[in-house]
Parts: C-alpha cells; sequence; structure tokens
C-alpha cells in the first residue's frame, strides 16, 4: 500500500531543494510535494522520505540515491537520512532500535515516547529530541495526527560494559 487515502491526514509535506548553476550560482533544483508512504495501511503510520545519502560527508554535487521515497526510512550504515513520520490518533509504532542518532522535532500534535525500561515522556508541538540508539515506541495518546520530522545519522554500535552489542531491532512492512 502506498499513499492511500486517510481523511485524518496532513497535507503532504512539501520539499524544496536547492543547488547550485554550471556557474556557481545558487538555484532551485526542484518544489513538490511528496506523497506519504502507508506501508501499514491507511490508517497506519505513514512516512516522507525526503533525502538520503550513503556516506557522511555528503557531496553537495551528486544526486542522492533514486526511489526512496515508498520505502521504510532507515539510515544507511555510514549515511544519512531525513523524512517525516506521521503516527494517527490511537495510533502506534512498536519498541524498535536503530543503529543511529536521531534528530526528531515534532511540529504537529503530540506523542509519547516510550522506553524499553517502562519510562515515557509526551512530547508536543514544538519540542525535540536527541534520540541515541535506545529501544523505542511511539504512541499517539492524543486524538490529532503527530508529525515529527527526523534527521537519523549513522551510529556506531552500542557496546554495553560486558561486551554485548545492541543490535538494530526495527520493525518490518
Amino acid at each position: 500500500m502506498s499513499s492511500e487515502s486517510n481523511t485524518n491526514a496532513l497535507p503532504a509535506p512539501r520539499l524544496v531543494v536547492t543547488t547550485h548553476a554550471p556557474d556557481g550560482i545558487s538555484v532551485f533544483e526542484s518544489d513538490q510535494q511528496i506523497a506519504p508512504f502507508y506501508p501499514f495501511g491507511p490508517q497506519a503510520s505513514s512516512f516522507a522520505r525526503f533525502h538520503s545519502r550513503l556516506s557522511v560527508p555528503v557531496s553537495n554535487t551528486s544526486m542522492p540515491p533514486e526511489a526512496i521515497q515508498q520505502t521504510l526510512p532507515r539510515c544507511p550504515p555510514n549515511g544519512v537520512m531525513f523524512c517525516t513520520t506521521d503516527i494517527q490518533p490511537g495510533g502506534q509504532a512498536p519498541m524498535h532500535r536503530t543503529t543511529t542518532v536521531d534528530y526528531i522535532a515534532v511540529i504537529s500534535g503530540e506523542i509519547v515516547l516510550q522506553l524499553d525500561g517502562g519510562e515515557e515522556k509526551a512530547i508536543k508541538a514544538g519540542e525535540f529530541i536527541v534520540q541515541r540508539g535506545v529501544n523505542h515506541a511511539w504512541i499517539n495518546r492524543s486524538d490529532e495526527v503527530c508529525r515529527m520530522v527526523v534527521v537519523g545519522v549513522a551510529a556506531q554500535k552500542i557496546v554495553l560494559a560486558d561486551g554485548k552489542v545492541l543490535e538494530e531491532t526495527v520493525f518490518k512492512k
């Protein structure tokens, strides 16, 4: 299921991309609405992937990989990823861990961030999260869609004092 309709959906995000003309002058490369991707059905979470690069630092002259918009947001092992996630009222994303540091801004609604130890915090529009490879779930207990903007950056795996490595545990489509 890709971009099915949802009566609770926020407007599709608009993405404006800049680049350079051959003479070095700054120009707009594109200006488009990004259709949300609904991998779990039209009443579940949706994603809009904007940009992803395979490694950091990135080149500002080469093109990013094609065909990322209709896939679950995953940060390349040495790269970076930029997307939105919309979670419907009453919706949730199950417990999972990514091997990234995620910079997250809640721009609409409210979301509960639940950690595997049982702790929870509610984060509202205009508030921010720096998530450092923790096992977590998202729960929308409000009556409006929550939209989060996420920049995920590849990170080293977490190794505990006893040598145990905390692996990625992502949910699947």
